[in-house]
């Protein structure tokens, strides 16, 4: 089953579980905007949006700080607010849940498929109710929800679909990225750990020109005009506060970050998927480890390696596991400790670990392996080692 342990070496320098992929070109794009002389939303961001919505397939993007901005956002430019319900997923970011709260909605959490960790569409029709307004799925660790059949229950009760794509940059549903097209909104994040990063930032893709627009003024405090179009050559000093918004907006240096990113993904995408590979050849067979299953509609953009230890084939717990490969310098994480176990959602709705038994499950099992661009084979192949050092000598 791959090395003993009399085998496997200690590395000697910590492996991080992610790292940014920085090329020349990342930098010379920030030393550009900052000698440009304009540093907030401009030139550089206008462009992006243009380019990322082409990339995508929709009509507009609005470029954002977060994947949470565009989440509120989406949620705000559809009407959603108090005495409605959203569904979602438990198995998330708080971000998902945390904006249906900030509207003054409700989250309802529907349970998840174990194979895969994304939301089940039989279980968001279970919870349906009058008071349900919206469905944000989540396309978790870089698989594509299940969108047919969570866009026919949107369209037979008329709601809302916000789609969290936060990992699913390079994710394909049918063959198609996700957003392409869409049918409401689409959320995107850019944060440091994602396949395209630029520090921080987001985005929001839609089709429907009401709700991009929208989102374009509540993004700037709800102003008419952005200080691009009132600082720049025939711009207009005045303007109005339609509604009073928030500061969401991307930025110039995030802009030209993100956009250089966009223009390498093909290639940082194909490394990935080399590291992969070796975690796939690696783990296929051994009886102490659950694989993800990717569905066949979905291609997945590997943000996350999702790794599922079998606790009755171990003497340690996950948690124990976590430590062992620390102990041999591999970085891991957990996505995610379910969000019906946090104090914030237990003392608002009294809910209890087994009232999303497979969330929880998956939760309690879960160890997200170092997945980025730069990983390398090499490197790869040294954490499938620690990992299958820990199951032969606790396993059972």
């Amino acid at each position: 089953m791959g090395v003993i342990m009399s085998d496997f070496k200690v590395r000697e320098d910590w492996m991080s579980f992610c790292l940014p992929d920085i090329s020349e070109a990342e930098v010379d794009s920030v030393a550009a905007a900052i000698r440009s002389g304009w540093w907030a939303k401009g030139p550089r961001t206008i462009e992006f949006e243009k380019r990322f919505a082409e990339y995508i397939g929709a009509k507009y993007c609005v470029g954002l700080n977060s994947c949470t901005a565009a989440q509120h956002l989406a949620l705000l430019a559809n009407g959603i607010g108090a005495g409605d319900e959203v569904i979602t997923t438990p198995l998330t970011f708080a971000s998902t849940a945390n904006t249906i709260l900030h509207v003054g909605a409700t989250p309802v959490f529907a349970d998840i498929d174990p194979d895969t960790g994304l939301i089940d569409p039989k279980e968001i029709e279970k919870k349906i109710t009058k008071k349900t307004k919206a469905v944000v799925p989540v396309h978790y660790s870089g698989l594509a929800a299940d969108l047919d059949a969570i866009g026919a229950l949107c369209d037979a009760h008329n709601l809302f679909l916000s789609e969290d794509a936060a990992h699913a940059v390079e994710t394909r549903y049918k063959g198609e990225l996700i957003g392409h097209q869409p049918k409401g909104a689409v959320c995107y994040s850019f944060y440091a750990t994602k396949n395209l990063a630029c520090g921080e930032g987001g985005a929001l893709i839609t089709n429907d020109p009401e709700i991009a627009q929208k989102a374009r003024v509540l993004s700037t405090h709800g102003m008419s005009a952005g200080s691009w179009n009132r600082y720049g050559k025939g711009g207009n000093w005045r303007y109005d506060i339609e509604e009073p918004g928030y500061k969401y907006n991307m930025f110039d240096i995030q802009a030209g970050l993100a956009s250089v990113q966009l223009a390498r993904m093909d290639d940082m995408q194909r490394r990935r998927l080399e590291a992969v590979a070796v975690y796939e050849e690696a783990f296929k067979d051994i009886p102490q480890l659950r694989l993800q299953k990717t569905p066949e509609y979905c291609h997945h953009s590997r943000h996350l390696y999702i790794l599922r230890i079998v606790p009755e084939r171990l003497t340690i717990s996950r948690d124990q596991f976590i430590e062992e490969l620390k102990a041999r310098n591999v970085g891991v994480s957990v996505h995610f400790i379910a969000l019906h176990t946090m104090s914030a959602y237990t003392k608002r709705f009294g809910y209890k670990p087994e009232d999303f038994p497979k969330a929880y499950a998956f939760s309690e099992s879960e160890i997200s392996l170092p997945m980025y661009s730069t990983l390398g084979v090499k490197d790869a192949q040294y954490v499938a080692d620690a990992v299958l050092d820990i199951c032969e000598k606790f396993g059972k």
